[in-house]
């Protein structure tokens, strides 16, 4: 064997080396987005279940809000529907967009037993109401932190899939789509000036 197979051979197996390293790396890189996901699941799966005990303490107070009571159900069954969906393909996009819709209509009707609630004092003081109204928002701050983490290995993982010389493999390895971002605030919303008048 001479000086130039030995060269081509030690080639081969640096490219070899190569393409396995970034077929390892990428497929980390989705476990890890993949993991930060399992964690917003298991965070909106508390959230979904604090709300039917949400809902029936407020039922004795609020009998005549049906309506706002049945609309928060209906939101948080609907939610739990697309939370299911998006555990199955987090890296979707179509799928994540769904969840993010849901989750705003949850948060919409929460919002609307919220304004209602405000005019039961009786409610407000209940100690169950209490302690469900506290659980509720700390587990809301618990999902926006493992959105957070989420959309942070997200990114990892885009960044590492776009970049060169990987963006020129990966695709060859199953990592052709990047993986969504999940957002559940509406940006333009958030970009607009809050407007106020007196």
């Amino acid at each position: 064997m001479g000086i130039a197979a030995i060269v081509i051979l030690a080639i081969l197996a640096i490219v070899v080396l190569y393409f396995i390293g970034v077929f390892n790396r990428l497929v980390s890189l989705k476990n890890r987005y993949q993991n930060a996901f399992a964690q917003i699941e298991v965070q909106l799966k508390r959230r979904y279940d604090l709300i039917p005990n949400l809902v029936e303490t407020a039922k004795a107070y609020l009998s005549h809000e049906r309506e706002t009571l049945e609309a928060v159900t209906t939101a948080r069954n609907a939610a739990l529907a697309g939370l299911k969906a998006a555990a199955a393909d987090p890296g979707n996009a179509a799928v994540m967009a769904d969840l993010v819709s849901k989750e705003g209509a949850l948060t919409g009707a929460l919002g609307r037993l919220s304004v209602v609630m405000e005019a039961y004092p009786d409610l407000k003081a209940n100690q169950n109401m209490m302690q469900l109204s506290e659980e509720l928002t700390s587990t809301e701050n618990k999902v926006a932190f493992s959105r957070q983490a989420f959309n942070d290995q997200v990114m990892a993982y885009n960044t590492f899939k776009q970049s060169f010389p990987a963006v020129m493999v990966a695709g060859m390895f199953g990592h052709a789509e990047d993986a969504s971002l999940l957002e559940f605030e509406d940006s333009e919303a958030i970009q607009e000036a809050p407007k106020v008048s007196f």
